[in-house]
């Protein structure tokens, strides 16, 4: 009772957060409303909300590193209408079409090539969506299992870098960017190769649900009867080239991911040049969309920045505290029970509100527990934030609200309904927990190359 009466205003706070994401309101002025309405409600001087317009000018809208974000969003949405994606995946379809689960396996395939060179997870939900789901259930695929496919493999842009989710990461907790990058690759990797594994065990140990399509069909793909190789060659060699000079550019350190974006962001112009995609209308359309996108995350930034100014300034940094480390648990347990309140708020947010309203939370109570491995303050945060993105990646394929399943469902063919979707999604979300877990359990996954 004593610790409600002192932590009347924080609580209050959450409770009402809770009721205002339920209404549907949009949370970049949920955040900010509840923060002005606590602030003049608790009598915090006026004065400190200017220091808050500071914090949010100096720390948000002046920060060069953000600069990152638009340009990789540029990036992928040019890339996506470069048309490049369509025919590697074609390609692909060649190439594996034999091998047991074969057109799934290329629609994973294709989904960690999109990841490292796009990053875009709407964009690549639809489009695999469009070419490869109508495909695979006219060759006989289990729609269940096909659907599942499509939308895990569309997601891994969001952890595989170059991710926008690891750039607005790095800003919150303070970390270089580039290490978030170096950090993230090996676990995408990782959670690429789960679901090829999963893939190929499907298809080897139940045939009917990824059954092996004919050679008349997989004929039909080749492009102008020309050889395979070539195809290969032609279709890869363009978003080969873009990852190697982004994310190769900030492995070895010639360039800050900043600087990097803006490379990715020509290269992918120059691809869509070469392919005869590039126009005036379609540069208008990818800079509005940019744009838009870019616009939606700066409003969720500011509202974040003002509840947790307010939320701090009212005793709420403190509460958190209190309450992990009076469980009695120790840190393993603490852990298991922030990445528990991730996945289950990843039923009802995005990425970008938990990130926003957690991550500042989570990371004070991280960087004092002793996990029994040798690890800095600073590798302890990149650690958590990868397991977090790790784990905020479900919220994409979690019903009711998993964004990546109502981009499927706007696109998907007839009698694939929601919740035929809601249903694929469940074996993906245990892969992901999965992999979640491994990380867990060994950091050298996540630490090693950020450590060379």
């Amino acid at each position: 009772m004593e610790f409600i009466v002192e932590y009347s205003w924080a609580s209050a706070m959450i409770v009402a957060l809770i009721i205002g994401v339920f209404t549907g309101y949009p949370v970049a002025f949920l955040l900010c409303g509840l923060g002005i309405v606590f602030a003049l409600a608790s009598g915090i001087p006026l004065r400190f909300m200017g220091t808050v317009v500071s914090k949010i000018y100096a720390g948000t809208l002046s920060n060069w590193l953000l600069l990152a974000a638009p340009l990789f969003i540029f990036m992928g949405l040019m890339l996506d209408r470069s048309g490049l994606a369509e025919r590697l995946l074609l390609t692909l379809e060649r190439v594996c079409g034999r091998l047991p689960g074969g057109l799934a396996l290329s629609v994973a395939l294709l989904g960690i090539v999109m990841a490292a060179s796009t990053g875009i997870v709407g964009a690549s939900v639809m489009l695999l969506g469009v070419i490869a789901l109508p495909v695979m259930i006219r060759q006989g695929y289990d729609p269940r299992f096909a659907t599942g496919v499509t939308a895990a493999c569309g997601t891994l842009g969001i952890l595989i870098p170059p991710s926008i989710m690891l750039v607005f990461m790095g800003a919150i907790l303070q970390v270089s960017v580039g290490d978030m990058f170096k950090a993230a690759f090996l676990p995408g990797l990782l959670l690429g190769a789960v679901y090829i594994l999963y893939i190929v065990g499907v298809g080897i140990f139940t045939p009917h649900r990824a059954p092996v399509p004919d050679r008349a069909e997989i004929a039909k793909l080749a492009e102008n009867g020309a050889p395979l190789w070539i195809e290969v060659i032609q279709n890869l060699l363009g978003p080969l080239f873009l990852i190697v000079a982004v994310l190769g550019s900030i492995m070895v350190g010639l360039a800050t991911p900043t600087e990097a974006a803006g490379i990715g962001a020509a290269g992918a112009m120059i691809l869509a040049l070469m392919t005869r995609k590039l126009n005036f209308s379609v540069l208008r359309d990818v800079v509005r969309d940019t744009s838009k996108t870019t616009a939606m995350v700066i409003f969720v930034m500011i509202g974040a920045a003002c509840f947790s100014a307010v939320f701090k300034r009212l005793g709420g940094d403190d509460m958190i505290e209190e309450l992990f480390i009076g469980t009695g648990f120790g840190p393993y347990g603490l852990l298991i029970l922030m990445m528990g309140l991730i996945f289950v708020m990843g039923f009802f947010l995005e990425w970008i509100e938990i990130s926003f309203i957690v991550m500042p939370l989570f990371a004070p109570i991280v960087t004092t527990l002793d996990f029994g491995f040798e690890a800095t303050g600073l590798e302890l945060l990149v650690w958590f934030a990868i397991l977090a993105a790790v784990n905020m990646q479900t919220s994409f394929i979690t019903p009711p609200f998993g964004y990546a399943l109502f981009y499927l469902r706007g696109v998907a063919p007839e009698g694939v309904d929601i919740k035929l979707i809601y249903q694929s999604s469940i074996p993906f979300v245990i892969l992901q927990l999965i992999c979640l877990t491994i990380l867990v359990v060994f950091p050298d996954i996540v630490l090693w190359l950020t450590r060379l």
